[in-house]
């Protein structure tokens, strides 16, 4: 199937590793031009030296901490000044585990201020754009912990869900002028993330990282974690143009892990 998106302009967030990186990558196989953000420049460039010729032409690191709104404004200024985007992959990665009755409300401005707030400053200050040519799509990476939340991961749980809403919200806004928003929930996909959790379980149970791994898969009906491949190529057909129908939705993309319906 042809995803029609060979000369669509991607902004891909918190592209120096897991999903970010994967995505990047998959919208760079399927003929995107794509401007791949971190705090970690050097990682993604990293990358980015190791694809085909073909791919390595259409690929650009960019210095990008959410938690900053000068790096923003310095990344919309460059978009802007060389046509603007076409897709943008809302991506924060995850916050520290820790319990709800825990948090202090420093800690939830903070954490709100750079997984929310600033999504919502940077999508909104690169919306007009997408208006104006009649195409685009915002995809957010949330977590399975907006469906089902996650025991210990109550500022993940919380300030996604916030996100959740204003997508939906925002989605019924645009969807005349051909702009999407969607979100994509992954489940437990095989990340440096995932491993950091599976660890912090283990010291946290008094067992060992084998016997977490080994637990979560029994908890999926697939039997085993995804593959950052495998979450990417979902991920790319929202953005592509066979996906144009799609918006204001959920899509899970978890080997069945969450079993409500």
């Amino acid at each position: 199937m042809d995803l029609r998106l060979t000369g669509r302009r991607a902004l891909v967030m918190g592209a120096s590793r897991g999903l970010g990186r994967a995505v990047a990558q998959t919208l760079l196989a399927e003929g995107a031009t794509v401007v791949a953000t971190a705090r970690d420049v050097a990682a993604i460039e990293a990358w980015i030296g190791e694809l085909p010729a073909e791919m390595r032409h259409r690929a650009s690191a960019a210095q990008l901490d959410l938690s900053r709104r000068s790096d923003i404004n310095a990344v919309v200024e460059r978009m802007e000044a060389t046509g603007g985007i076409d897709i943008i992959i809302n991506n924060s990665g995850g916050p520290p585990p820790c319990k709800a009755g825990t948090v202090q409300p420093d800690t939830w401005a903070a954490q709100f201020e750079m997984m929310a707030n600033n999504i919502f400053y940077i999508d909104t200050l690169l919306l007009p754009g997408m208006i104006e040519r009649g195409w685009g799509r915002i995809i957010t990476i949330a977590s399975s912990g907006v469906t089902q939340p996650i025991p210990n991961l109550a500022l993940s749980n919380g300030i996604r869900a916030a996100v959740i809403g204003w997508s939906k919200t925002l989605s019924a806004e645009v969807a005349s002028c051909g702009v999407t928003v969607n979100v994509v929930i992954p489940g437990r996909i095989h990340t440096d993330r995932v491993d950091t959790l599976d660890s912090v379980a283990a010291q946290r149970r008094g067992v060992s990282v084998e016997d977490v791994v080994r637990a979560s898969h029994n908890t999926i009906p697939a039997g085993r974690y995804g593959r950052p491949e495998e979450f990417a190529d979902t991920v790319a057909f929202i953005a592509s143009d066979r996906a144009s129908y799609i918006t204001g939705t959920q899509i899970r993309v978890d080997g069945g892990l969450i079993r409500s319906i």
